[in-house]
């Protein structure tokens, strides 16, 4: 089984790479952005015709939340785009596409988990583009897997674990916001959960268990939280004040509750989910 994966060099992407070994009945091709453009469909096409995957993991993505405020068009040129293209290459030669997208398509209004049925209402390019995108996948190809993650990190590439690492390395103090409430995702369990949707799909063709998904570890917290677990974990000493959004304000706006209603996956596809500060410990152990 064949099974290219978009955006390689990502955090996503270099999880699954890591992952990978443990996975000898799946012969994984690994395409960086610098390879495989994805808002080129000849290159998705040819690609596509190259390898002849079975499926298709689209970890490509425009993620500097801020940054896509200034620059909306190549948010829209990766995210909107490129998945239209991956989308069409998928159904040219009937692959299966699993492509990730985000929290940030609803608006953070709600006080419970949201479920895949909840209406988004993205605030931001980010999330505009993402939702766009969503909806440019559905339109073109049925057979695709589509999964909504949220706060993802690891030791691979950028993310809000790492900068807090960084930071405590330069500072004495850091000050984190205290009042928006989601569910970090550790990247290697996301990884493993796309592997898995791959196997159970595999074997139960005939299955139709396509369309949207949430995955993100268990529990919930505040950004402040989980800053202070990350240096709870790692045996940091910092002084770590929390404060409220309004007193870090950004060219983004974020959404104020983001917790992922995940029963859908579970029940699906028999996965059973970590608590983020269990996942949290192990990715230390790893690192």
């Amino acid at each position: 089984m064949v099974v290219l994966v978009t955006g390689s060099a990502g955090q996503l992407g270099q999880s699954l790479q890591f992952i990978a070994p443990k996975h000898p009945e799946i012969d994984f091709v690994f395409c960086p952005s610098s390879e495989l453009d994805i808002t080129n469909l000849e290159q998705c096409r040819a690609a596509f015709s190259k390898h002849k995957p079975h499926y298709c993991i689209n970890t490509a993505a425009y993620t500097a939340v801020d940054k896509t405020e200034n620059e909306p068009q190549k948010a829209h040129s990766i995210n909107v785009i490129g998945a239209k293209n991956l989308a069409e290459a998928c159904k040219e030669f009937n692959t299966i596409l699993l492509h990730i997208s985000t929290d940030f398509v609803f608006d953070g209004n709600k006080k419970t988990p949201y479920t895949e049925e909840d209406l988004p209402n993205p605030t931001g390019v980010y999330g505009q583009t993402k939702l766009e995108g969503e909806i440019a996948i559905q339109q073109t190809w049925e057979k695709h897997f589509i999964v909504r993650t949220s706060w993802v990190y690891s030791r691979f590439g950028h993310n809000f674990m790492k900068t807090m690492l960084r930071l405590a390395s330069e500072r004495d103090s850091l000050s984190v916001v205290n009042d928006q409430i989601g569910t970090p995702t550790n990247a290697v369990d996301l990884a493993s959960v796309l592997i898995k949707i791959i196997l159970t799909d595999n074997q139960q063709p005939t299955t139709n268990n396509f369309g949207i998904y949430n995955y993100s570890n268990e529990g919930q917290c505040s950004w402040y939280e989980f800053a202070q677990k990350i240096f709870e974990i790692n045996n940091i000493r910092i002084n770590l004040q929390p404060i409220p959004t309004s007193s870090f304000p950004t060219p983004a706006k974020r959404p104020k509750f983001s917790v992922l209603d995940k029963q859908k996956i579970k029940e699906v596809f028999g996965i059973n989910i970590q608590d983020w500060i269990t996942s949290l410990k192990e990715h230390q152990a790893l690192s």
